[in-house]
């Protein structure tokens, strides 16, 4: 199993600490009752024969007493941050807009280097802005791990080896990923 495919079962199977750890100013507050479903990764196609999407991790969150309005996370991870297009998330974006009838979505991306450039996209003519976007992001290469370290968020806890540590202290972040994983 590759390391996309790993990271992808990270987030479906802890989606409340991914959302704390990759979207925080959204998720910190989730309590224990949101419920958080995965939704369909493959986007429906306009045309049989027309071009075929597939999100990394789309996840429903649901207030079971109906306090707030569903929202929907798009997480999408990028190991190279050249491969990243911005215009293909905010296409994620708008179809799973539409898909479930709602204006709701939050979009995250998570890099496992450093952050790509494109953070926002506008158009515009010269009238006017006519579609403002941007997106939640997490560069883990650029997060100390020391931040971490003592964490009781799994997702942090095994993502230590990728955020920012220096060579003599690759020991210790190893260490402290595994006794995460066993006290977690």
């Amino acid at each position: 199993m590759d390391h996309d495919q790993n990271f992808k079962n990270l987030i479906i199977d802890y989606p409340k600490q991914a959302l704390q750890l990759f979207a925080q100013s959204e998720a910190q507050y989730y309590d224990q009752a949101v419920n958080i479903t995965p939704v369909r990764q493959q986007q429906l196609k306009d045309m049989l024969g027309g071009r075929y999407r597939e999100l990394d991790v789309p996840l429903l969150v649901e207030w079971p007493n109906g306090e707030r309005e569903a929202l929907l996370f798009v997480l999408e991870e990028e190991s190279v941050s050249r491969h990243f297009s911005i215009h293909r998330l905010a296409h994620y974006c708008l179809d799973l807009a539409q898909m479930f009838a709602t204006n709701r979505v939050v979009p995250v991306v998570i890099f496992l280097g450093t952050a790509s450039q494109d953070k926002h996209l506008i158009l515009a003519g010269d009238k006017g802005t006519y579609l403002t976007f941007h997106y939640l992001y997490t560069a883990l290469a650029q997060v100390p791990w020391q931040q971490y370290k003592n964490s009781d968020n799994l997702v942090a806890c095994l993502n230590l080896p990728n955020m920012q540590y220096q060579p003599d202290e690759r020991i210790d972040v190893h260490a402290k990923a595994f006794q995460g994983l066993m006290r977690l």
